[in-house]
């Protein structure tokens, strides 16, 4: 199978360079310069529990020399989704598939606008990676992926990339209801991914103090109560759950957290300030989420570069 990824950050150079190892041919599309130059002239290493291997592949700039693809893979952040599906529209052309992994809410349905929505396969995965410099990432850590069709019909595509990825060793599962899986990533991210951005502190250190805690549960629960008035499905013990992710990620930076530390936009607006968003459109409260989505909003309109 040929596979583009577009967004060759630390999680896109982890799903690329594995399906690589596994034989596919597999091209990383990413706008930093000098990371394709490394991954072209070095390959990619990926380290993983102190060892590093390399794995060769191809890397470019510009996705108007990638040639059509039977899977696309969309690994930008969800700010700029907008312009990687029209290169992905191109290289999936009318037959090949375009599969989203990407943090927060929006995203399947931004693809769907430009893609056939029958060819749009959305999910999570429990896989972490972290960019250590051009050319180079870390494994962070292993877990399950779960993807779905976003619109009904085609159920045979999505078991198609899941054996495809499985394969490559990466534990993958077709949900049927692949909304309430991503709602349910989108939790854990509610509860955890402002609060360590706005504190500067790792995903445990959410545990250390009640108040903090308690300032999850509530972005959590309001977020719960906006997924219930649209019928989707989330799991009883979900704070819990969520504080148990903090947990076992505890020596972990969020996302978000690494963009504030680099000084970058964040996905605050398709993640706490999608809460928001629906929340308004439905008439239900939000004043945990709305706070925690200004702040972070406005710590990064007044980033101080350099």
């Amino acid at each position: 199978m040929k596979v583009a990824v577009v967004g060759a950050g630390a999680m896109g150079c982890l799903f690329g360079g594995l399906l690589a190892e596994a034989g596919a041919d597999v091209w990383l599309i990413d706008i930093w310069e000098a990371h394709v130059d490394a991954v072209n002239k070095n390959g990619l290493e990926i380290e993983r529990e102190g060892k590093t291997r390399t794995v060769q592949l191809q890397a470019v700039t510009d996705p108007d020399t990638v040639d059509q693809c039977d899977l696309v893979i969309v690994f930008v952040k969800s700010t700029h989704t907008g312009d990687a599906v029209l290169s992905a529209k191109r290289i999936a052309g009318t037959q090949g598939l375009v599969l989203t992994l990407q943090n927060g809410m929006g995203n399947a349905d931004r693809i769907a606008q430009d893609v056939d929505p029958l060819n749009v396969i959305a999910g999570t995965t429990s896989y972490g990676a972290t960019m250590l410099g051009p050319g180079r990432i870390r494994h962070a850590g292993v877990g399950l992926t779960t993807i779905g069709m976003w619109h009904n019909g085609g159920a045979e595509k999505a078991k198609k990339v899941a054996v495809f990825f499985s394969r490559a060793g990466i534990e993958t599962k077709v949900a049927e209801d692949v909304r309430s899986i991503v709602w349910g990533k989108l939790l854990i991210n509610v509860g955890i991914n402002a609060i360590t951005a706005l504190t500067g502190i790792k995903n445990g250190e959410l545990m250390d103090l009640e108040a903090t805690k308690a300032l999850s549960k509530a972005a959590v629960e309001e977020a719960v109560e906006v997924a219930k008035a649209q019928h989707i499905h989330v799991r009883e013990d979900v704070v819990a759950h969520v504080l148990e992710v903090a947990r076992a990620t505890g020596g972990n930076r969020s996302s978000m957290g690494q963009d504030v530390d680099n000084q970058r936009l964040t996905e605050i607006k398709a993640i706490n300030g999608v809460v928001v968003k629906e929340a308004a459109r439905l008439g239900i409260p939000s004043p945990v989420n709305r706070t925690l989505t200004a702040l972070v909003e406005t710590l990064q309109a007044h980033y101080k570069k350099g």
